[in-house]
Order: C-alpha cells, then structure tokens, then sequence
C-alpha cells in the first residue's frame, strides 16, 4: 500500500506539543527524528554492546506521519499543519517551521508505533499496559491497567495523562462518583473506577473515542452498571449536560487549555459541594491564563503538578 509521508521540519522544544496537536486533526501516529543525545535510562533499554556514534545535537528535530491518498487531502492537511505551527510558535521555538510530502510503501504504518508502546509505571501503583505486551506485577498493590488506544487519544504516555492518573491516585476514595470529560481512550475512568471509584461517567467529543474507551472498560473487566459512557460537547450540548450527571466527586478534564477555559465557566453544577475539579493539557505559557479562570469561577486551587512544560490544576469546588 502506498502512503503520503508528511515531513515536518521544527525544532525539537516543538515537538511535544506538535505532536499532541496533531493528534487534534486526526493524525494517527508520528515518527520523530532528532539529535537528542540517549540518557542512561534510554541506554539500559537498548540490548545492543555497541551504541551508535552520538551526533552533534542542533536541536532540529523531523516529525513524519502517514496517510493514505485516498482518505486525506493533502493540501489541506498541509494548511491545518501550518496554523499549528503558526499556533505553537506563540509559545515554542519552531525551527524551519516547515512541511513537504512525499510518497511511500509499507505494509503497516498505521501500527508500527506499536513496538513503541511498552509497559510503564504511571504512579505508585498504577502500570499501564497494551494490551498486546505481557506483564508480571512488580509488586502486590500495583494496579494494572490495560488499554489499545486504537485512533484514540490516550496511552497514559503523555505527561498530561501522567499528571492526572497521579492526582487520581492520589485523591480517588472508594464508592466516589467520577466524571471524566475528553475521555479518549478512557484511561483516567478506568484508572479512577481501579482505584475505588463507584462510578465513572465518560465523555467524548470524538464518537470514535467512546467506542474505543468501550472496548478498553471491557478489557480491562469492567461492568457495565460502573461506568456510562456519552458523545458530545458538554459545554454547549443541554441534552449531554444533563445526562452528564450533577454532584460528582471528582471531575477529570485533560484536554487543552483553549477547551478548559470555557469548560471551567460551565462545569460547576456536574461537582458536588466541596468536590474536586482536576484539568491537565495545560501549556505552562497558559498557567495564569486558567489560574485565573478557575478563581474567576469560584475554584479553590489547591495544588499546581508540572511535569516537563505541561501542568495540572487540582481544585475544589
């Protein structure tokens, strides 16, 4: 099968949210080439005597991805590409800020990155694992978690997913109601009903993200009374807000900051008195920006997590 390879030349501090970004338009996996030297962890996982001669890093990094001709248009997939880089240069070094295409064969593209995809501790006690690897439990209190993201977004992987599964962890009491908006693959509901959660209700403005998250509860041995799971926009959708549900315990939302912000404006009546409101997908260069949107609406902000540029809000109502 023949594939459209989009090249995309920037700057290796870009790529982190170039990726993720990509990932909004519908960009099913990456491969990232970069000068980045290996660190001594990256070293112990390589099963080769001999590493490869290092290469004087310049900080440029390539970022491809691959479509099928007959699906994409590629004009206009170079168009979206360029407002995100025309986006990200408000807040990142992009390098060229370039993008080409050129044509190629492969048998399976679409699940190469899944050699990638390993298990990996994402707090305590909390291993997420494909489904396709095997694991033996490290410990008796690990919680394992076994997810296939298919086209959907959320491998536990990213900091931003990182950074909720942790404040999950740390502040999921048993029989607690959970409502998880952007759900993606349904990792943070399935992490949250794991650690104790009574109940998760689950939301995506991706139809294909909840069919996904779906099959993950049913993986992962879930029944069907502990979780729902609804399609839609609850900022704007009165009939979604509604079965949405009032009163949650903890409300989980790891999307971006753009969507957090008016989401925050709308998402108090779905937390109970006293309740908590957790947000990831925060650039830092929008820290203050939804700081102040959660005082604004009446939040108690009682913790800030960051990890690498990204950051996590913990709240209360």
């Amino acid at each position: 099968m023949k594939w459209i390879r989009f090249t995309i030349d920037t700057h290796v501090d870009a790529v982190d949210l170039l990726s993720y970004m990509l990932d909004e338009i519908g960009v099913e996996g990456i491969e990232i080439e970069d000068h980045l030297p290996l660190s001594e962890e990256d070293k112990k996982k390589m099963f080769v005597d001999i590493l490869p001669d290092p290469v004087e890093n310049d900080n440029t990094a390539k970022v491809h991805f691959y479509m099928e001709p007959e699906q994409c248009d590629p004009e206009k997939v170079m168009l979206q590409v360029q407002d995100i880089l025309q986006e990200i240069k408000q807040f990142n070094e992009i390098g060229k800020g370039t993008i080409s295409l050129s044509e190629t064969e492969d048998k399976d593209w679409i699940n190469n990155w899944k050699t990638f995809f390993k298990p990996f501790r994402a707090a305590k006690d909390i291993v997420i694992k494909p489904t396709w690897e095997d694991y033996e439990k490290e410990n008796d209190s690990d919680i394992l978690i076994e997810i296939d993201p298919g086209i959907a977004f959320g491998t536990g992987s990213h900091e931003t997913t990182k950074l909720c599964i942790q404040a999950l962890d740390s502040y999921v009491k048993k029989g607690d109601s959970v409502l998880d908006v952007g759900c993606g693959s349904g990792i943070l509901s399935i992490a949250a009903l794991k650690l104790g959660a009574g109940h998760a209700t689950a939301i995506d403005i991706d139809e294909v993200a909840v069919k996904v998250a779906a099959e993950n509860m049913e993986v992962n041995h879930l029944t069907e009374e502990q979780f729902e799971l609804y399609a839609g926009d609850l900022i704007s959708d009165s009939a979604l807000k509604e079965k949405a549900g009032q009163g949650h315990d903890i409300v989980v939302a790891n999307i971006l900051a753009d969507v957090i912000i008016p989401l925050t404006g709308v998402i108090r009546p779905h937390i109970k008195e006293g309740g908590l409101y957790i947000t990831s997908g925060i650039i830092d260069t929008k820290e203050e920006e939804v700081k102040e949107t959660l005082l604004t609406n009446g939040f108690e902000i009682l913790a800030i997590e960051h990890m690498k540029e990204w950051c996590c809000f913990i709240a209360k109502k």
